[in-house]
């Protein structure tokens, strides 16, 4: 009884958990802002942004797209022109032959029977020769289109603001870059080519056969119309079903490139499954699709195939009898049956060349949004900047980020760096650090108030100009898949392999001595050939080359082993390395600080926060809650800046206020939690790779 009576209670214990488990959080009043979202600056998946549907004018502008290879279209027009004419004499030149051949007909020009036959030889000889003309010069055409395609909207879309990117994921872009550029590169090259050799046979194989035979072209003529109607709604379902497949692709390629690129974090959660599941959901989409493209496309050349068999045995029907009234000859019948199928495969062809014209103009619209769009930020418009150095005011900065214009990340934001000097900003976690870098560097432009460098409001300055004389240290280092010289150079392309030496001993970038290429090592996609440690030296040995006058160090330790992170790895026996990089890393920043620039730091560690001249704290309410240096500050226990650290021991926020050590000289050291990892022993050999696997592993993990 008792056990029953103890089973009943741990039942609606559990009972009560599950209830307490599905309870949502409270909504809050920002969360009720957020919900306000404006996304003016995000594509439409199909390309139609302007809410017009693609009709002729897009045609028009899609064509426009080869005007710069005009002459050498003509060139290969005038191959097409000759290479069909030769083809469509063909069906003439075997009536003729048929006829002689039954002694109904002489030969012609008075040739010999010979001589008739190489002359014909040499005719399709110079046929052949302007086909392989034409064929060359369309394909090299259309690679130069998608080549510039490809260039002009790259370049579009990489000027585009930091708004425009928030609003669209990289993968759908890619896909506008990549396989919607290769269909309208072919859409008005090859397809065009095809539709106008089409055209070509079909009015000339008509005019042909009247030629022959009017009454036989006129039971043609009447099933012509049907199939014509036919083919125009065909066209009009390949578009809309060409526009569904690209967006699509779009949202396919968006999830490859996202979860391929966290591939470790969904490991790590063993998530690969679900993962699965996602991309083949997608990829089932497009396969009902294609399908539904298969059945209208089979419903239609079976149609129209039908018709064209339907249509021959009635030329033939009427056409033996004619044969047999004398009406016309034997080789002149043959010679209106091919004629007929040249006509037939002609409709056929501008059915085919109208069907992936409109596969053009879907995936062309797609191109047209993307290559309309115009930057709200200019990155070449405003005042030359020739030097950052002066006082940098923030004056009645209100901001809210574009796509959710009703959460006010600031609110009359007022404070001042002095030239020289070098600040921390401190603040709750999502009250605005980063963004204040952001606005200085002019990714974002202020709903209200105004930022000045030396008196000069940045808003009016050269975007590049402007950027160019900012050094910029992030909390991810981002490194690009080339070798880690071309790294450094990054923001300096033109510096001598001197300058980048230089730049790499004083950012403390030693181990490129321990790699075989040394400067020439590649980084590997994303730098991951590389520790953090060391992709964050180089960052640094990046942000010096370019000799800034101004530096944002944005929490540029936090790509290291954050507090809670070494607590695992301590008990993982692997802190040392990581302890070892942040010391060389503090040590590059302290090389960093010693400059006459100013240095603004995003802060994330106690040490950076202490080494600093100045600490601006900025409130949850986006507003200066306190400004001083770090003995004043923490002098003042009522203070917004001691309420903060109180709150970071407490583990209520992000920054690392566990002190850093001291050393015989008098430098940062990265400070351990424990000692577990020297009391646990050395590494051995044969553990170390493994170690180090499992640690880098780790370190990613927690880092997303």
């Amino acid at each position: 009884m008792e056990k029953e009576q103890t089973g009943n209670r741990a039942a609606k214990e559990e009972h009560v958990d599950e209830q307490e488990s599905v309870e949502e959080f409270t909504r809050s009043a920002r969360a009720n802002a957020a919900s306000e979202v404006n996304l003016s600056a995000k594509l439409s998946k199909d390309g139609q942004g302007s809410g017009k549907a693609g009709g002729f004018g897009e045609v028009w502008r899609l064509l426009k797209i080869a005007r710069p290879e005009a002459a050498t279209l003509g060139i290969a027009v005038f191959f097409l022109v000759v290479s069909s004419g030769i083809s469509m004499s063909v069906p003439a030149a075997i009536g003729k032959i048929l006829d002689m051949a039954a002694g109904k007909a002489e030969m012609p020009f008075g040739l010999d029977q010979t001589t008739f036959y190489l002359a014909l030889g040499a005719f399709l000889t110079v046929g052949a020769a302007a086909n392989y003309g034409r064929v060359i010069l369309l394909r090299i055409v259309g690679e130069r289109i998608v080549t510039r395609l490809r260039s002009t909207l790259f370049r579009n879309t990489y000027v585009q603001n930091a708004e425009f990117f928030d609003a669209n994921r990289v993968g759908d872009l890619i896909s506008r870059l990549g396989s919607d550029t290769i269909i309208v590169g072919k859409s008005i090259t090859q397809n065009l080519s095809d539709g106008l050799r089409s055209l070509i046979s079909g009015v000339a194989g008509f005019a042909l056969m009247g030629y022959v035979s009017l009454k036989l072209t006129g039971v043609l003529a009447v099933a012509f119309p049907p199939v014509a109607i036919g083919a125009y709604f065909y066209g009009t379902a390949i578009r809309n079903l060409s526009r569904k497949i690209q967006q699509n692709l779009g949202t396919l390629t968006k999830i490859a490139e996202e979860r391929l690129g966290n591939v470790r974090t969904s490991q790590a959660f063993t998530g690969e499954i679900q993962e699965v599941h996602r991309y083949n959901t997608q990829a089932r989409k497009i396969f009902e699709l294609g399908k539904k493209e298969a059945y209208i496309s089979a419903t239609f050349f079976s149609t129209s195939g039908w018709a064209g068999n339907m249509t021959m045995i009635a030329i033939l029907y009427i056409g033996g009898g004619m044969v047999s009234s004398g009406d016309i000859s034997v080789g002149e019948l043959s010679s209106f049956l091919m004629y007929t199928a040249y006509a037939g495969g002609s409709l056929f062809g501008l059915s085919g060349f109208y069907s992936e014209l409109m596969k053009g103009v879907g995936a062309a619209s797609r191109l047209f949004e993307l290559q309309d769009r115009k930057p709200t930020i200019s990155p070449t418009k405003g005042t030359p900047v020739k030097s950052l150095r002066g006082k940098i005011q923030f004056n009645d900065v209100t901001f809210s980020y574009p796509t959710r214009p009703a959460v006010k990340i600031f609110k009359n934001l007022n404070f001042e760096i002095e030239q020289g000097t070098n600040v921390a900003i401190v603040a709750p976690s999502g009250a605005g650090k980063s963004t204040v870098a952001s606005l200085i560097m002019r990714f974002y432009v202020p709903s209200s108030g105004a930022i000045t460098i030396a008196g000069q409001d940045i808003t009016k300055m050269n975007v590049k100009q402007l950027r160019r004389k900012i050094g910029y240290v992030g909390q991810e280092p981002v490194l690009f898949s080339g070798t880690i010289a071309e790294n450094i150079a990054y923001g300096r392309p033109n510096a001598t392999r001197a300058q980048i030496l230089n730049a790499a001993r004083r950012a403390n970038c030693t181990f490129i001595g321990d790699f075989p290429d040394g400067l020439e090592t590649h980084a590997g996609a994303r730098g991951t050939q590389l520790s953090g440690g060391q992709k964050q030296r180089i960052a640094i040995a990046r942000a010096l080359l370019k000799e800034p006058d101004i530096l944002i160090l944005d929490e540029a330790t936090s790509a290291l082993v954050s507090l809670a992170l070494q607590t695992l790895l301590t008990y993982a026996n692997l802190l040392s390395q990581d302890a070892e990089s942040e010391t060389l890393v503090n040590e590059a920043l302290n090389t960093l600080l010693r400059g006459n620039n100013t240095t603004i730091s995003i802060a994330h560690r106690l040490s950076t926060i202490k080494r600093s001249d100045l600490i601006i704290c900025i409130g949850g309410d986006g507003r200066v809650a306190e400004v001083g240096s770090f003995k004043d500050l923490s002098a003042n226990p009522d203070g917004a800046f001691n309420k903060l650290m109180d709150r970071q021991m407490n583990g209520g926020d992000s920054i690392d206020v566990t002190p850093n050590k001291k050393d015989s000289d008098g430098q940062d050291e990265a400070d351990l939690v424990g000692e577990q990892g020297d009391a646990e022993g050395e590494m051995t050999e044969m553990e170390r790779p493994v170690k180090e696997a499992r640690a880098e592993e780790v370190v990613e993990q927690v880092k997303r």
